[in-house]
């Protein structure tokens, strides 16, 4: 190992350095323990003084988290999922795009067979009831043909997935056993920055994995994460721990680790974990209706900074800044205009943008809640009739997984689209799920004409046509400049 000599200047700032802790009256270090003898106290009168003359200040200790894990370890479970992913071969040779013949032979191009890949993940859970009710995160068992349960006694169980919701993450599963130790549920409305936590999860496959550290902050909004406001911590979590608990230190569980931000792939210090008020919510909708409902404005909301803040005569930044209002919509109905800013939803302060989200989608559709908003440099308060926000169906995927369904996912082309594919009417195949389509060799990017010669220029009619069908039907379809008639076999 090499070693290097300090500069003059250096070893003379050791000195200082050491001059001056003597003069200070010195600090003795007994383990994590600090003991202050006083700025006025000299050695000799600290080294005379009696024990009961001699002030202290209490010890610090760590805590306790081996009772944590001991208590709630059994509540966490390790999930392993199975499914399989489609493959695709090319029929186009390996050559550069920008090669000449590259577009001969893409014109040309058959459908392409495919293939599936059988795929495994693995990632963590804990028990909310007694009777087998599970949580975990929804991209964890998303897409899954099996979930398989793991508890700490090592007994194994196939779960049932109840359900899952995307926007938020959370998918609730339920495994045919009794008398399971359950988690305790905590209020991370309570949780303070700075506070010790505790994540048990299965990282890389390691089962009831304890990590530890603090809330960093809470509230936090992530990209393309709307309905969460999250907890951020620098708590270790890796691939695997998604959909393990967060628990405060009396051992409740305050969050379900969901995220992280790195570069590398792995833990970088920010962690992110959905708090579980907002997991219990979907939870019980979950198992009570099958799908989660949330409420709508209608706006496009940014956020407001120092100078739209002097721009629009705000005391300070704070709000959500309205720069667009849908058509018909409850907000446009309440009169809400592009320019106004948000101050206060249904009672509670929008202090920035990310805040509103969340409290609009835990309102119950069709509830009347009060806005406060700043307009034309007034404060003024409207009522909004809330709506509830719409989300993607199995009948706007024409069919899906139900019967006669292709596994399609189209949306009708633009007219710009039509003008560049010089077509009258077509539908765009956005996804192609694992179904008689995909089979048949159907792509994203594909724009279907007509089924069995009959035109189709939306989802409805593409529908209907399927639906008339039991056995096959062919599909006519503009795939680059080539048109082809693809044969799909239904059932």
């Amino acid at each position: 190992m090499k070693s290097r000599t300090l500069p003059k200047f250096a070893k003379y700032s050791v000195f200082v350095l050491l001059v001056t802790a003597a003069m200070a009256g010195g600090y003795i270090y007994r383990g994590i323990s600090v003991v202050d003898a006083g700025a006025t106290t000299n050695m000799t009168a600290a080294a005379t003084a009696t024990p009961n003359e001699t002030l202290q200040k209490p010890t610090v200790t760590l805590p306790d988290f081996e009772k944590i894990a001991a208590q709630q370890g059994p509540s966490v479970v390790n999930i392993s999922v199975s499914g399989t992913v489609k493959t695709r071969f090319s029929g186009l040779p390996q050559m550069d795009p920008n090669d000449p013949l590259y577009d001969f032979f893409r014109r040309f191009q058959a459908p392409a067979p495919q293939g599936n890949m059988p795929t495994h993940g693995l990632g963590s859970g804990f028990i909310v009831s007694p009777d087998g009710v599970i949580l975990t995160n929804a991209h964890v068992v998303a897409g899954a043909d099996e979930v398989i349960v793991k508890l700490t006694d090592k007994r194994e169980f196939k779960a049932k997935v109840i359900g899952l919701d995307k926007p938020s993450d959370i998918a609730v599963l339920k495994i045919d056993a009794r008398g399971l130790p359950a988690v305790r549920i905590g209020d991370p409305q309570q949780v303070r920055v700075g506070e010790w936590v505790v994540a048990i999860g299965s990282p890389f496959g390691f089962e009831n994995s304890v990590t530890a550290g603090i809330v960093s902050a809470k509230s936090r909004s992530l990209p393309d994460e709307n309905y969460v406001p999250f907890l951020q911590t620098d708590v270790a979590i890796n691939p695997g721990n998604s959909g393990g608990p967060l628990f405060d230190l009396n051992g409740e569980v305050i969050g379900i680790n969901s995220q992280i931000y790195s570069q590398s792939g792995g833990y970088q210090g920010l962690s992110f974990s959905i708090p579980i008020d907002v997991a219990m919510k979907v939870e019980k909708q979950l198992l009570d209706h099958g799908k989660v409902s949330r409420g709508r404005l209608g706006v496009t909301i940014q956020e407001v900074n120092q100078e739209l803040a002097n721009s629009f005569g705000l005391a300070k930044p704070e709000g959500a800044l309205v720069s667009a209002v849908e058509k018909d919509s409850p907000a446009e109905k309440a009169g809400i205009e592009s320019g106004d800013v948000i101050l206060k939803f249904d009672g509670k302060e929008v202090a920035r943008s990310g805040d509103l989200p969340s409290m609009v989608a835990d309102i119950t559709p069709g509830k009347t809640a009060k806005v406060e908003i700043w307009h034309a440099g007034k404060v003024r308060e409207v009522s909004v009739d809330v709506g509830e926000m719409k989300t993607a169906s199995a009948e706007e995927k024409t069919g899906g997984v139900t019967k006669g369904g292709l596994g399609l996912a189209v949306r009708p082309l633009s007219p710009d689209e039509r003008k560049e594919a010089e077509v009258g009417e077509g539908l765009l195949v956005e996804n192609v799920d694992d179904g008689p389509a995909a089979r048949a060799g159907i792509q994203s990017g594909d724009v279907i004409l007509s089924v069995n010669g009959e035109k189709v220029g939306s989802v409805a009619k593409l529908r209907s046509l399927v639906a008339k069908h039991d056995k096959s039907l062919a599909l006519l379809v503009l795939r680059g400049n080539n048109k082809m008639f693809v044969p799909i076999q239904l059932g």
